[in-house]
């Protein structure tokens, strides 16, 4: 999976919408990173120069599944170490588990957003 197919993949998921928050940083690896968003909230970013991991929402108990069985999941770098993971490409978790992975932290996030959110977004179409 290249950094187009994993950007078209994300976009395809019902109202997500993406920004680069952080270009003002000083950070280099920061810069660069994409978020894509359901409402309000994030449920993925990635780096679109580097391409090397991505980094996903999971549920605490998955998270320390997947961490065990897979070398290329690991506690997320600058979040929340019991529910965001790093999934990095190119190393042992398949393509279609990081589709996988992707989609359910869209699940999880989407949940979280306040029923008006989830409404308004309903009332909006989807591209």
């Amino acid at each position: 999976m290249n950094v187009e197919e994993f950007r078209d993949y994300c976009l395809s998921m019902p109202h997500v919408t993406e920004k680069m928050p952080f270009t003002a940083v000083k950070d280099p690896y920061s810069r660069d990173v994409l978020c894509f968003y359901i409402g309000s909230k994030w449920f993925c970013y990635v780096n679109i120069t580097v391409f090397d991991r991505c980094c996903v929402k999971m549920e605490e108990n998955d998270a320390c599944e997947l961490r065990a069985e897979y070398e290329g999941i690991r506690p997320a770098w600058h979040m929340n170490k019991r529910h965001w993971s790093d999934v990095y490409f190119n190393q042992d978790v398949p393509d279609d588990l990081i589709r996988q992975l992707v989609h359910n932290s869209y699940d999880l996030i989407l949940a979280k957003l306040t029923k008006r959110e989830r409404d308004m977004l309903n009332d909006t179409p989807s591209d």
